[in-house]
């Protein structure tokens, strides 16, 4: 199912509690934001998780949907609070002091991109801002709510596998030394947006197709994490973080030799992920 905000791909029978999620991999760059922008095409596609959408593409085929969002995160960044108003960007906008996210340029419509690369010549209007959450954010975050409501529903429980990349350098400042960088990191908000007994599950297959695995640091979770997780009551969500380099070259943001690699690996562990999300005699049905 198509909407202005984003893509849905639903399976033919639905089999599984887990729904996927890429709410960073938009590429529908508006036309007057491009014009409004100081930076060139390529310059404001990198805070893009570029292609992470087609490397969760056998998700249908495993019995779980696949939401996408449309618009990038450059435009308006659907892992931040609607209330997340940079005033820094966004003329007209309340003061919220104390959020470093905020301070950092990276609100709800950011104010930069990687390495702190401005992304405006001028801040935008307040309606404007209020407009884009209206449109993009408030209907992507309701179809997220429908998803996990219906897999709870028929499975007993939900899990959210909400899908990112990081760029390869963002390790960089955790000082691994001897110790090898992980190529996964899952975020459950320390255990608060799902059981970390589920957590270690997902990290066993990633470990298991070879990847070397860290959980919550430097990336945690944020505001997906944080709106849909209740592992109280059966809905968990996991952020599964993917280091770009495996993938694509971060310089041109296309991919490379690897990224047919990772393709066939994901379609090996989206039905491992799939099945972990799953009770033993979860009903399967037609999706909606």
């Amino acid at each position: 199912m198509d909407h202005e905000a984003y893509r849905l791909d639903d399976p033919a029978v639905l089999r599984s509690g887990a729904v996927f999620a890429s709410p960073h991999s938009g590429r529908d760059y508006p036309a007057a934001f491009l014009a409004a922008s100081r930076l060139d095409a390529r310059a404001i596609r990198s805070s893009e998780d570029a292609f992470v959408d087609l490397l969760l593409a056998a998700a249908p085929a495993a019995g779980a949907p696949l939401l996408s969002a449309r618009y990038p995160r450059a435009y308006l960044d659907l892992n931040r609070a609607p209330e997340e108003l940079d005033p820094a960007v966004i003329e007209g906008a309340p003061v919220a002091p104390g959020n470093p996210r905020i301070t950092s340029g990276l609100g709800v419509i950011p104010r930069v991109v990687s390495n702190g690369r401005a992304i405006y010549r001028t801040r935008i209007p307040l309606a404007e801002a209020c407009a884009r959450i209206e449109a993009i954010h408030g209907p992507y975050h309701a179809c997220l709510g429908r998803l996990m409501a219906r897999a709870a529903d028929r499975f007993g429980q939900a899990v959210l596998f909400d899908l990112h990349s990081m760029p390869h350098d963002a390790l960089d400042s955790l000082g691994h030394g001897r110790i090898a960088r992980p190529e996964i990191i899952l975020g459950d908000r320390f255990g608060s947006s799902a059981d970390p007994a589920l957590t270690a599950r997902v990290e066993a297959v990633f470990r298991d197709a070879g990847f070397r695995v860290a959980r919550n640091a430097p990336f945690a979770g944020a505001y997906v994490a944080q709106a849909h997780g209740r592992p109280a009551l059966g809905r968990h969500v996991v952020q599964i973080e993917i280091d770009r380099a495996l993938y694509m070259n971060e310089v041109t943001i296309r991919p490379h030799a690897g990224f047919d690699r990772l393709r066939a690996v994901f379609e090996t562990i989206l039905p491992q992920l799939a099945a972990l999300a799953t009770p033993l005699g979860g009903a399967a049905l037609a999706a909606e």
